[in-house]
């Protein structure tokens, strides 16, 4: 753009930017006055010389001018480019925490969309700002600035790139250990909450779990021991609560479940039913179960209404390919009367059995579904993990500390079986970890007992009426199940 002339290329070194008013052109001598006294230079007292430099500066000036103009057009459009840039992940961002987690907050995802936005914006003009004005004040050359530019921005890039793979990629074996380091802690679980609703919280903490946990199996099929239901002194309150019935004939009976976490802060809430038959407790399936894309499930309530159940209670887990709830296709083995409807797996270790056999002891064994037939299982399902093994409580230690709405099934050796359901996310109840439900069973005397699907699957009905309250951490929601445990006449 600049002539090579060694006079002007040296008094361009001199005053490093050239900005002369336009108005000073037109009169040669009052401009040559004003670069004298503005930029501290010599003109060269030569007339040939002085004319010389003087028509070059104001040819080279009016260039300069121009260039300026332009440099700072493209300068501001770097600025809004590197925004923009760095905008797009911060924008996916946003996007993938909205869709999963269960925040409120970010679920308005356009207001934490534009507020996130607005912020980021402010701060990267800032920062940018900020960059220009120490490169003038300390004269440092663009090409340096320009590196720094880059990696104060193509950093983050990186960074919230990589943050958004490792917790939404294909690949869930960082997002499974993120959730398990801090689902695992007492303090830091709402940074799991922060990104992910509780459906993806349980199923890679389930999945990363062993779900016959320690190898535990029930090996001992017990004869059960005769009720005594008219005694006159019990062995303690729990035991009074599961013998006493409020009537000789009853076939089942529901008991309000209340207590502390073992955090001794955080209170849970829900319901125990008791069935004194066990041969009554069998599973039910949707209509629309199946293992192909048409498959569907039903809700719990009409569930119970396709076997006119007095009692139902959601059994095992499903498929949801993008997280819809469909609760179509369920995981892993489910026996009815003796017969196999599904064994889907699709590379998702689901648990292990969780099922009766035809003396209708509750058996719970890491077996495959040919061994189960083969074992005479009449109903079952496949989920865990399995929380007591033949009245041995497996968590005992304070592990697992995760708290949620949770689903279990277990059985005394007086063959009362016991059908528990615990809110979670609600004012009302926090939710229990595996811990809590071993406790709680083991208080009621369960000789063998196994966590089902929880979060928001968790659900209980009498007569076809929802008595707790299933909730997705926002609202109260009813899911579509593929199965369920049902009490029958």
């Amino acid at each position: 753009m600049f002539h090579r002339d060694d006079d002007v290329i040296s008094f361009l070194e001199q005053t490093m930017e050239l900005q002369i008013p336009k108005e000073l052109l037109e009169n040669k001598s009052k401009m040559i006055a004003y670069i004298e006294d503005n930029f501290k230079v010599e003109i060269p007292d030569s007339v040939q010389k002085k004319k010389k430099i003087t028509n070059f500066l104001a040819k080279i000036n009016q260039e300069f001018c121009n260039f300026l103009a332009q440099r700072r057009f493209l300068n501001r459009l770097k600025v809004w480019l590197f925004i923009t840039i760095l905008f797009v992940p911060l924008c996916f961002f946003f996007y993938f925490v909205s869709r999963h987690s269960d925040y409120v907050f970010f679920q308005q995802f356009h207001f934490a969309f534009l507020i996130g936005g607005f912020v980021f914006i402010l701060v990267g003009i800032f920062l940018l700002t900020s960059i220009f004005r120490i490169q003038r004040t300390y004269q440092i050359r663009w090409r340096k600035m320009h590196t720094v530019l880059y990696s104060l921005l193509v950093i983050p890039i990186l960074f919230f790139s990589a943050f958004i793979w490792m917790l939404y990629g294909s690949d869930s074996s960082y997002r499974t250990q993120f959730i398990q380091d801090v689902m695992n802690t007492k303090n830091y679980q709402y940074l799991a909450n922060l990104f992910f609703n509780q459906d993806m919280i349980q199923q890679s903490l389930e999945h990363f779990i062993p779900f016959s946990y320690h190898g535990a199996s029930s090996n001992q099929l017990y004869e059960f021991k005769p009720i005594e239901f008219e005694m006159n002194t019990y062995a303690n309150s729990y035991e009074e609560e599961i013998l006493k019935k409020d009537h000789p004939n009853d076939i089942y009976k529901i008991i309000k479940i209340q207590g502390t976490l073992r955090d001794g802060i955080s209170k849970y809430s829900g319901y125990m039913t008791v069935v004194y038959e066990p041969s009554k407790v069998k599973i039910g399936t949707s209509i629309g179960a199946g293992v192909d894309d048409s498959s569907f499930g039903q809700i719990l309530s009409q569930i119970s209404k396709n076997y006119n159940a007095l009692v139902a209670m959601n059994a095992g887990g499903f498929y949801d390919p993008n997280w819809d709830s469909n609760g179509g296709i369920p995981h892993g083995m489910v026996i009815q009367n003796g017969k196999l409807l599904t064994n889907f797996r699709r590379g998702l270790d689901s648990g292990g059995m969780i099922g009766f056999d035809e003396n209708h002891r509750l058996v719970l064994r890491n077996v495959s579904a040919e061994e189960a037939l083969d074992m005479k299982i009449r109903d079952a399902v496949d989920w865990g993990p399995y929380l007591i093994v033949d009245g041995v409580n497996y968590f005992k230690e304070e592990s697992y500390q995760w708290a949620c709405a949770r689903t279990v099934i277990g059985q005394r050796k007086d063959g009362i079986v016991l059908l528990l359901v615990i809110d979670g996310d609600q004012p009302h109840s926090k939710g229990a970890s595996y811990s809590d439900l071993a406790d709680i069973m083991e208080r009621y005397g369960a000789y063998n007992a196994a966590n089902l699907d929880g979060g928001t699957s968790t659900s209980m009905v009498e007569n076809h009426e929802y008595i707790n309250i299933p909730f997705n951490g926002k609202k109260r929601t009813i899911r579509s199940l593929p199965n369920a445990w049902i009490v029958v006449e």
